[in-house]
């Protein structure tokens, strides 16, 4: 580490500020500090045992902390490091009381005292802004010969925000509102590069007949996708077992499908792609841990949606028949997407 200072925003408004002089780090929650560290690469440790993964890691040693800040101090500086160092797997702490409240925290994952990424990204509490679906008694439905869960109430109002480091922009979700975002949508559907592939031009009656009917089914959940509160696109999600894509694989009973639309052309780009699918994946997981797949069924010749959704990690299952298009089934399991974690 060099004698810098930075920070990095949190999505409560506050920025976690840090001072690193050498391999000391100082971190601060706005203008409040909270505690010292020392800190140095496995590699710079003098750790030897041989792995490419290990010498991403970090050694850290709480060096001063409020002891009734501890967690709050461990969990800033897996931020630091896992939002700002995206090749570091897992800090290795030195000299940390290993207790019940932090092995139940989810921030240290063994007695060994190691933070791991994997698991830092699925603690929910900064990233969700809305009542998440985690926890809504299991009382099951039959309809269609269907048998699958009741669904919660959607939510409304923005869902989810995080600060994405690699692009310097914040990634957020937020439901569909009818009113506010006809125009938006009806103007999205109508863009002929959109319309190639989702094929749902109409006027803004059709849309509006459409979208309330999309508000009432609690199968689907509308979103629409912001980059610095700018809207930029429109994400459907269903659950997948009463969908109609239910019937062409064996779905389970919590995996969600997406269907996903960029309607503003300043905003496409791979590097952006990257960004906003994989948040809306971080969303999905993180709103109901029982969901353990997230699925998509784009057109099996659309190959640019199909390359940007494997490198975030959905794998290319199979091609079927709908009635109206020839489908390419992607799928991505919960183990898979935070195994890889690509946030930043």
């Amino acid at each position: 580490m060099s004698n810098t200072s930075a920070s990095v925003a949190l999505p409560d408004g506050r920025s976690l500020q840090a001072r690193i002089n050498g391999s000391v780090l100082t971190l601060a929650l706005g203008d409040q500090p909270l505690t010292q560290l020392q800190g140095e690469r496995a590699s710079e440790s003098g750790d030897k045992k041989g792995t490419r993964d290990s010498a991403r890691d970090w050694h850290l040693q709480l060096v001063e902390c409020d002891g009734e800040r501890r967690l709050e101090a461990i969990w800033a500086a897996c931020y630091w490091h896992f939002a700002l160092y995206p090749d570091c797997h897992a800090l290795h702490w030195r000299d940390l009381d290993i207790d019940a409240e932090l092995l139940r925290s989810g921030l240290i994952a063994n007695a060994q005292g190691a933070s791991l990424r994997s698991l830092f990204w699925q603690l929910p509490e900064q990233w969700l802004r809305a009542p998440a679906s985690a926890g809504y008694p299991q009382l099951f439905a039959v309809a269609g010969g269907v048998r699958y869960p009741q669904r919660p109430p959607t939510p409304k109002g923005e869902v989810y925000r995080r600060f994405d480091n690699r692009l310097g922009q914040w990634i957020s979700l937020r439901t569909l509102d009818v009113d506010t975002d006809l125009e938006r949508f009806n103007r999205w559907q109508n863009d002929p590069r959109v319309s190639a592939f989702w094929e749902e031009t109409g006027s803004l009656e059709e849309h509006r007949a459409h979208l309330q009917k999309l508000d009432e089914d609690p199968h689907s959940l509308m979103l629409i996708g912001c980059f610095d509160d700018e809207p930029f696109a429109y994400f459907e999600v269903y659950w997948a077992q009463e969908d109609r894509l239910g019937r062409y694989y064996d779905a389970g009973h919590y995996d969600r499908g997406i269907h996903m639309l960029v309607g503003e052309a300043h905003r496409r780009g791979p590097h952006k792609v990257r960004s906003w699918l994989s948040a809306l994946s971080h969303y999905l997981l993180l709103d109901e841990p029982r969901t353990q797949t997230l699925v998509s069924e784009p057109r099996a010749d659309n190959d640019r949606m199909i390359a940007h959704l494997q490198r975030v990690g959905f794998c290319r299952l199979k091609e079927f028949d709908f009635p109206h298009k020839r489908a390419a089934l992607m799928a991505m399991t919960r183990e898979g997407f935070f195994d890889r974690c690509d946030l930043c």
